[in-house]
């Protein structure tokens, strides 16, 4: 399919299928079983099966579809490993490549928002797409001033197509919950609806890069491309080069992965800091490794992109989350306690041991414990099996535990970006960024210190 479907008819008899395929393979599995076959090998050729069914409606419909695919990809992690090899490789596919919107419609949409003479902006301009998202694609071009351009042009009926596909996920969510165990996916999905608007604007989209290309521009790790030209459904910036995310956690060497986990977690915390904003779409499709760290060729920069999702933090990560984390790594189960009752993690008319809240989060913040950590798939899953068993003690508790507004965009990133660590499997100083970048996690003393020393230097 090369166009984007926009009737809803059409788009949700394709997503209504999916529950239906879903039992439909169900049945054959247990046809396969009656004439003999091992459950196990059963059971691996039904997730492979479900697995390309559905990331390619997903891929195929973008809009709502795809995002869902793709924010739901970077917790592939957390799959059981005899589960996650067919989804590993279909999740991939949606976080660098979508089916691309006909040239025509392409230039249709450049006529109308730049104007019938759009080529004369342009001294090239590649027809076939270099990459494609879930509400636009983006194509090489050289701007008329000779810089090399990305053009993001976004799909007609984006918006329509993506509120229509995020409304019929929801109503079947309970049928994806188990591709991530201990992931309540409805929540996601009503985050993802409440996102639409902005992600649409692609001005809002420009203000945000714009302002992390400033804050970034002479940065020996983050390079951010600047914002050539924008307009309703067309957003022109600078051209970045490197290797995709993806490429690093499928091939890359250790080193390569070390470096790109460090470089990561130095952005999540260091950028609402330095910026106000939190990126807040950290699939790996939106970084590329660069050559030309702060040691020379042979060092690594991280490239990001994609800025149509942030979240909008004036004093950078609220003060209480540093405060919890070090009281947590302290022991001070009370005080612990009373901040996240404070902040809304705990309604009035729940009453829990605070003890119990103290283990529920200690092995969560293993990485902020030392002094690097190594981030594996096994250690994602663990903590998925642990949150997501019923049995569990941690289970029991976190359903009782709520989530503020305030904190639902900062927890997914934050989520996010550890399942991409573990894909990376990557061994990272999690503790300094802490350290570095989160207002509360250091004591007030050692804080004062420290701006004191950054001030002298």
């Amino acid at each position: 399919m090369s166009d984007l479907p926009r009737k809803a008819v059409t788009r949700t008899a394709k997503l209504a299928a999916l529950p239906l395929g879903f039992a439909g393979r169900a049945t054959w599995g247990l046809g396969k079983r009656i004439v003999g076959e091992s459950a196990e090998i059963v059971g691996q050729q039904l997730q492979q099966r479900t697995a390309e069914q559905l990331f390619k409606v997903l891929g195929e419909l973008k809009g709502g579809a795809m995002k869902f695919g793709q924010a739901l990809s970077v917790f592939e992690s957390a799959l059981p490993e005899e589960v996650a090899g067919p989804y590993r490789a279909a999740l991939t596919k949606l976080q660098e490549a979508a089916p691309p919107m006909p040239t025509r419609t392409v230039h249709a949409v450049l006529a109308e928002r730049l104007g019938e003479d759009w080529q004369d902006l342009f001294l090239e301009f590649e027809d076939k797409p270099a990459a494609a998202a879930s509400i636009g694609q983006v194509h090489r071009a050289v701007w008329q001033d000779g810089r090399e351009v990305a053009v993001k042009v976004q799909y007609p009926g984006a918006g329509e197509a993506l509120l229509s596909d995020l409304n019929q996920l929801s109503r079947f969510a309970r049928l994806l919950g188990p591709l991530v165990p201990g992931m309540d996916v409805k929540p996601l999905i009503t985050e993802l609806k409440d996102r639409v608007s902005e992600e649409l604007d692609y001005g809002l989209e420009a203000q945000a890069q714009r302002a992390h290309a400033e804050e970034f521009a002479d940065d020996p790790d983050i390079v951010v491309p600047g914002v050539v030209h924008q307009c309703e459904q067309v957003l022109v910036t600078e051209w970045m080069d490197g290797v995709p995310l993806s490429e690093i956690i499928a091939d890359g060497t250790p080193r390569q992965r070390d470096r790109a986990g460090q470089l990561l977690a130095h952005f999540l915390f260091s950028g609402p800091a330095r910026t106000g904003l939190l990126h807040a779409d950290p699939h790996p499709g939106n970084f590329r490794l660069l050559p030309g760290g702060p040691d020379g060729e042979d060092d690594w920069r991280l490239g990001v992109l994609d800025f149509g999702t942030v979240d909008r933090l004036p004093g950078g990560l609220p003060e209480p989350i540093g405060q919890a984390l070090r009281m947590t790594l302290d022991g001070e189960a009370e005080a612990v306690y009373e901040m996240l009752c404070s902040e809304g993690f705990v309604k009035e008319s729940i009453e829990l041991d605070p003890d119990a809240v103290l283990d529920y989060l200690l092995p969560i913040i293993e990485p902020a414990r030392v002094d690097e950590f190594t981030f594996t798939r096994g250690w994602m899953r663990s903590q998925a099996a642990r949150i997501g068993d019923p049995r569990s003690p941690a289970y029991q508790l976190a359903k009782q535990l709520n989530l503020p507004p305030a904190y639902l965009l900062i927890h997914r990133v934050t989520l996010s970006t550890i399942g991409v660590l573990c894909q990376l499997g990557a061994t990272v100083r999690l503790r300094d960024e802490l350290e570095d970048w989160l207002v509360g996690f250091l004591p007030e003393d050692d804080e004062a210190e420290e701006e004191d020393t950054a001030a002298e230097a």
